[in-house]
């Protein structure tokens, strides 16, 4: 049996959930106090392992061309105007295909209606088509109720789900594994 001590599993999850922490990051913290430590890949797997026990969760399994999610990451950036030199804070949206975690994400003034549906636009562009299902958080800008059974899609946003023969769906509230990938994608 080895002696030396074993990290804090509990405390590294923990960790892991805060922004920009990685794995590599908890284990050079770990090393550096503890002059004995273990490599970095038996730390990942002894961490992977612990991590198993937990909760199990269903993993989703996307089919090509179904689902396209998308969110703003909730983090902002300074942009500056380069006419006035104003520093205004911007949002950023992201949207991520389903199957292939392919991912466009751009930054707008706002998460207000028009801005919303323009970067629903250039992300469709962006692309190179549209899935079958857009999935949504609950962005009051575009599903003015969100409801478990009945949501209610802004006009404009369904106008628009319409013109690209796209179905709007809407996470349902209080749960963040309905748009996982998108939520993943920006908490990193």
């Amino acid at each position: 049996s080895d002696e030396r001590p074993q990290p804090d599993w509990a405390l590294v999850h923990r960790e892991l959930r805060r922004s920009n922490v990685t794995l590599m990051l908890l284990w050079e913290e770990y090393c550096d106090a503890n002059s004995d430590s273990f490599s970095y890949s038996w730390f990942c797997e002894r961490y992977k392992e612990w991590a198993g026990r937990l909760k199990p969760t269903l993993r989703q399994v996307h089919v090509a061309g179904e689902k396209l999610f998308v969110d703003y990451s909730g983090h902002t950036m300074e942009v500056v105007d380069g006419l006035s030199g104003e520093v205004r804070s911007a949002q950023i949206f992201v949207a991520v295909l389903g199957a292939s975690n392919y991912t466009c994400a751009e930054a707008s003034l706002s998460q207000s209606l028009p801005d919303w549906i323009a970067s629903h636009v250039r992300a469709f562009a962006y692309f190179g088509g549209v899935a079958r299902q857009t999935v949504s958080d609950n962005l009051k800008a575009g599903i003015t109720r969100a409801c478990f059974h009945e949501p209610m899609v802004n006009r404009t946003y369904a106008d628009l789900a319409r013109h690209y023969r796209t179905a709007i769906v809407p996470a349902r509230p209080y749960r963040p594994r309905d748009k996982a990938i998108a939520s993943y994608c920006t908490s990193s």
